[in-house]
């Protein structure tokens, strides 16, 4: 590595050639990085995502394996009504809450949308349940938009290593779109993701073992156990 992309004592915002670096690194160790939810089809993954809010993907899988064995379309969904979708995603976090916005979901896909899923945002994000990340990860993963969705690994990441400070989601994903390079921008909401998922953990970060650590401006990285 060129000692003149190595980031400096007092550095806070990686430069545009250090966040080129960075997701080349990223790019050399997983070139087709792969969301970890499981999904049959545009609707599927739509309903898998919103139930990931504030939840794992394993916890998500787990519950939506025998769910997607007999739903894959709104319509369905309507037929298998609230009460029972409860029975099955009941072990995820606020699962009430998901169940009523799922349903009512379906029902608009149904009525307005003739039970397709639109690759549109702001249609998207007009649905019951779908926040601006949801909606970008669906955008991403079934059509290959190059948005960048933020959650909580994107946020801490960009603002921990310096690559898009923000203070609010919305900020770091303003940074991200500006500053990534185009050519990383369609994987680069899964390659954050997983750095912050097996890496730069929230509580204690990786860092002895992190393949971009010479370009983080986190200064209190931490030793090897």
């Amino acid at each position: 590595m060129s000692s003149a992309l190595a980031v400096g004592a007092r550095q806070r915002v990686l430069r545009p050639e250090q966040i080129e670096a960075v997701f080349d690194v990223f790019r050399g160790i997983e070139p087709e990085p792969r969301g970890e939810l499981d999904y049959v089809n545009a609707y599927t993954l739509l309903v898998a995502v919103a139930l990931s809010a504030q939840a794992t993907d394993v916890s998500v899988n787990a519950a939506t394996k025998a769910l997607f064995e007999q739903v894959t379309t709104p319509a369905q969904m309507l037929a298998l009504g609230e009460e029972r979708l409860k029975g099955f995603i009941k072990t995820i976090g606020l699962y009430n809450t998901k169940a009523a916005n799922v349903i009512k979901a379906a029902q608009i896909l149904v009525d307005e949308l003739g039970g397709e899923v639109p690759e549109d945002r702001a249609a998207l994000e007009a649905l019951p349940g779908v926040g601006r990340k949801t909606a970008n990860v669906v955008l991403q993963m079934y059509w290959g938009h190059p948005t960048i969705a933020v959650d909580t690994h994107v946020f801490r990441v960009s603002n921990r290593m310096g690559l898009a400070p923000g203070k609010t989601p919305d900020k770091v994903e303003d940074g991200l779109n500006r500053r990534v390079p185009d050519g990383f921008k369609n994987h680069a909401h899964h390659w954050l993701i997983l750095h912050g998922r097996y890496l730069c953990k929230a509580r204690k970060p990786e860092c002895w073992r992190c393949p971009v650590t010479d370009w983080c401006c986190f200064k209190d990285k931490t030793p090897a156990p």
